[in-house]
């Protein structure tokens, strides 16, 4: 195996949406991405300001990717992860692991403090997160309201 990580970037945004619509349109998601869309949201996220994102590829082929921003608060700096994304079929075999420890040990390096994410309550990514050392936030809540 040939593995390699790269910042993410204007040149490979389109490896990062095949990815992306690959994995969020199956189980356990079941979304309905299409190519445009997909590429907006994520390209959208590229030109946020004090965006990071680092691409995963295992022999050339992209398999993973992380990515999200820093905001300055009164405390320091937070990171908020917006995407975390691995193949498939490959999912469980340490590759998200190997993606979240580059980014937690580049933060570190630019004297991030925290990072922030959101989730769903049941199921693999809450429980991929706790194993990785994450905690769930009793001082936040998640609200929402529908504008139809």
């Amino acid at each position: 195996m040939s593995e390699y990580i790269v910042p993410i970037s204007s040149e490979n945004l389109e490896a990062c949406t095949d990815l992306y619509i690959k994995v969020f349109n199956s189980t356990p998601w079941k979304e309905s991405w299409d190519f445009p869309t997909a590429k907006e949201r994520l390209s959208d996220l590229l030109h946020t300001p004090k965006f990071l994102g680092f691409l995963l590829y295992d022999n050339d082929k992209a398999i993973g990717f992380i990515a999200g921003n820093s905001k300055r608060t009164y405390a320091g700096t937070t990171f908020y992860l917006a995407e975390l994304c691995i193949n498939n079929q490959i999912q469980g075999k340490g590759y998200g692991s190997k993606l979240l420890q580059h980014l937690e040990k580049n933060l570190k390096e630019k004297e991030v403090q925290s990072i922030y994410l959101l989730t769903s309550n049941e199921g693999s990514a809450r429980n991929f997160y706790l194993k990785n050392n994450y905690t769930i936030n009793e001082d936040r809540i998640v609200m929402k309201r529908n504008l139809d």
